[in-house]
């Protein structure tokens, strides 16, 4: 059985079940890090329960964003698609009828 990955987040050292990629693991743990580091410098006290709250909300902010932006290209690429199919279609029609 592979070993645990050991990461430190916000002073805490965590051992992850192995994955196919440790330097992944690595860059998420250096990621949630950051963002705690961040939020910690803007309160002036601050247990490291709050911060972590904070964090992931931060996080799941910047997740669902993304998801947002990410439906929205979606959209306009159908939109498009839709406009490019019958633009084709049309053209393919009065092909035909030449």
């Amino acid at each position: 059985m592979a070993k645990p990955i050991e990461v430190d987040v916000y002073g805490h050292k965590l051992a992850l079940q192995p994955t196919d990629d440790e330097g992944y693991a690595q860059e998420l743990a250096l990621y949630v890090d950051g963002q705690m580091q961040t939020i910690a410098q803007g309160l002036t006290r601050s247990a490291p329960a709050t911060v972590a709250i904070l964090a992931a909300m931060n996080i799941a902010d910047q997740l669902f964003r993304q998801e947002r932006r990410r439906q929205a290209d979606e959209a306009e690429i159908e939109r498009r698609a839709e406009g490019l199919l019958e633009c084709i279609g049309s053209r393919l029609g009065a092909d035909d009828a030449a």
